[in-house]
């Protein structure tokens, strides 16, 4: 039994150790390409220093979350960066807004999609 569990954890170990990992920018394409569009925040709405674009994608069933970041507060360029796995109920709260809330979309931002970065490189 010991032995069976010795093997499994190998194995495990080493299938892990050697997949290949996938590029962001890869798969920030695929899930423009291949996901569902489900909406959009754009920099009028946003009214942020920092934040540029915001969309949601579904994919698979997840949902997937292209923002658009600011360089810095003055500059119109930006950085893309993808988040997964997130919550259906974290996309509402973040583009709605909860009942009686009245924090920015950047504090909603941090609320409820910067902590599901992807494991990409």
């Amino acid at each position: 039994m010991k032995a069976k569990l010795l093997l499994m954890l190998l194995f495990t170990f080493s299938v892990n150790s050697y997949s290949q990992s996938v590029s962001c920018d890869d798969l920030l394409e695929f899930i423009k390409t291949e996901g569902s569009y489900v909406s959009k925040v754009s920099s009028f709405t946003l009214d942020s220093e920092w934040l540029n674009e915001v969309t949601a994608y579904t994919y698979d069933g997840k949902y997937y979350v292209i923002a658009k970041i600011k360089k810095n507060k003055y500059s119109y360029s930006t950085n893309t960066y993808i988040f997964c796995g997130i919550p259906s109920r974290n996309w509402s709260s973040f583009k709605n807004g909860g009942y009686g809330e009245t924090d920015s979309y950047g504090s909603r931002f941090h609320a409820y999609i910067i902590d599901y970065t992807c494991n990409c490189d």
